[in-house]
């Protein structure tokens, strides 16, 4: 599947609308960013929670730069067919990593069916 950058983005945008007010309203100190590949150029990974988990913020200093929440656009690109599909995985994805800025961990999101 292709999409250039601008259209990925705003997919991103609509996805991030459509998650409910209670998942998203927490989120401290988190921006959500679109690159194209990780940094080692594998389409293996879809997103990336880069931060300190809620749950670990006894660490967290006044001034911190804010977490990132990565999506990787060649990666979804390259892993659906149609722009449903898209959608689909980019939700999963978002709440996925949303749920690790919570303290929730792979295994947990496996049990509920997000990993």
């Amino acid at each position: 599947m292709e999409m250039d950058a601008a259209t990925f983005e705003q997919l991103v945008i609509d996805e991030l609308d459509l998650l409910p007010d209670d998942m998203v309203e927490g989120l401290d100190n988190v921006v959500f960013v679109v690159e194209d590949r990780p940094e080692d150029g594998s389409l293996d990974l879809l997103g990336l929670y880069d931060g300190w988990a809620l749950t670990e913020r006894d660490r967290y200093g006044v001034g911190e730069l804010p977490d990132r929440i990565i999506v990787y656009r060649e990666s979804h690109l390259a892993a659906c067919e149609t722009e449903d599909e898209l959608r689909d995985e980019l939700h999963t994805t978002l709440v996925h990593e949303i749920a690790h800025f919570y303290g929730i961990d792979d295994d947990r999101l496996h049990e509920l069916g997000w990993a």
